[in-house]
């Protein structure tokens, strides 16, 4: 008679980060230890005591995504630690092929991280690696520091005084002049609004050269929207300067600067008032997409001018007609619209539960 032997597998417990997967093999006293990656599939294979005693146990993985073949393990007396890295950054679902989970295969709590919490995680670190490069010149160049948090701090400070300026002066002109203050707004805010809106192109340039922290692409939707509205639709087209659709753009940005840039203007000094902090990452909810549902209704109102001025039209040869008016470009542009409110409100969002998660995990 022909015997089959059964195949014993060892308990093991997984977690994984962005770039890697953490095994624990629940194997003490290895010997005779084979780990390998081939095929995207991880092979393990060693003599030890487990849960069926002193044995041979083995196990394979075939996992979700591609991993690269180079393996790293540490035995102790009680486990085998196995490290296996992603061939890209990325969160993976589950960790092998099969949906199925294999009966041998938990998590390991004691390791085990969120999505979200696995990015803050990788956050502190790099946080804590631009603390060490950000003290590393400032050790042979002491005055580089202070050139930067005074050049940052100058520059938020600016930028609150002019919005502040734009918000006080619609706020006193509306209760002076009720509804009739919609419609002047662009004659006695727009010099102001420019000044902004061109130096707000540093929010661009900070990120790019590393002196913020924030993403460039979020920052550039912002100000290229912004400035499209002002300059494009605003300050090329009359008829649009005395609608009342100004006044509701205008205001709606001036709310959320008046509470971002004195944030950003603490934060240069290492300062921090709580209320700011919450009105920082929690008034923006209900202001930005109303911001971009005024500037949505400021880019509807202007196609038919556009359509009937010409104005910024693209000529065409004479066998396609004479010109394709610019107001297409602006019904695509009010779809990347939506598309950037999207981008840049799940960016926000993000930030606001980093950092309440941080400041919980501080008071902990």
């Amino acid at each position: 008679l022909r015997v089959e032997m059964q195949t014993l597998t060892p308990h093991v417990y997984w977690a994984q980060r962005h770039s890697e997967i953490y095994l624990r093999v629940e194997l003490s006293d290895v010997q005779n230890l084979d780990i390998s990656v081939q095929d995207n599939i991880l092979r393990f294979r060693a003599q030890g005591h487990g849960a069926k005693g002193d044995n041979e146990y083995e196990f394979s993985l075939e996992f979700l995504e591609p991993v690269k073949p180079e393996v790293t393990h540490r035995s102790t007396q009680r486990q085998v630690n196995i490290t296996v890295k992603k061939q890209e950054h990325s969160w993976w679902d589950r960790l092998t092929v099969q949906e199925r989970k294999p009966l041998f295969l938990a998590p390991d709590f004691d390791r085990w991280l969120d999505e979200s919490d696995a990015e803050m995680e990788l956050r502190e670190k790099e946080e804590r690696i631009n603390r060490y490069l950000n003290q590393t010149p400032a050790l042979f160049f002491p005055e580089f520091l202070g050139l930067k948090k005074g050049y940052l701090f100058m520059y938020n400070l600016v930028q609150f005084l002019g919005f502040s300026w734009i918000f006080v002066n619609m706020t006193v002109r509306l209760f002076i002049l009720g509804q009739d203050s919609f419609y002047d707004t662009f004659h006695t805010i727009a010099d102001m609004m420019y000044f902004c809106q061109i130096l707000a192109v540093a929010e661009v340039v900070n990120p790019a050269l590393g002196l913020v922290k924030t993403g460039v692409m979020p920052a550039m939707i912002q100000v290229v929207g912004r400035n499209v509205i002002l300059f494009v639709i605003f300050g090329s087209l009359e008829e649009m300067q005395n609608k009342a659709v100004v006044f509701f753009v205008f205001y709606l940005w001036s709310m959320i600067e008046i509470v971002r840039y004195p944030y950003y203007m603490l934060a240069c000094i290492d300062n921090e008032w709580k209320l700011l902090t919450w009105l920082r990452y929690s008034i923006w909810i209900p202001l930005y997409p109303l911001g971009v549902l005024a500037e949505a209704v400021a880019v509807i109102q202007s196609l038919p001018i556009f359509d009937e001025t010409r104005l910024y039209s693209i000529p065409l040869p004479k066998a396609l007609g004479q010109s394709l008016s610019f107001s297409y470009t602006l019904q695509l542009y009010l779809v990347l619209m939506f598309l950037g409110l999207f981008i840049n409100f799940r960016h926000l969002f993000k930030q606001r539960m980093r950092r309440f998660r941080a400041k919980k995990r501080k008071a902990h």
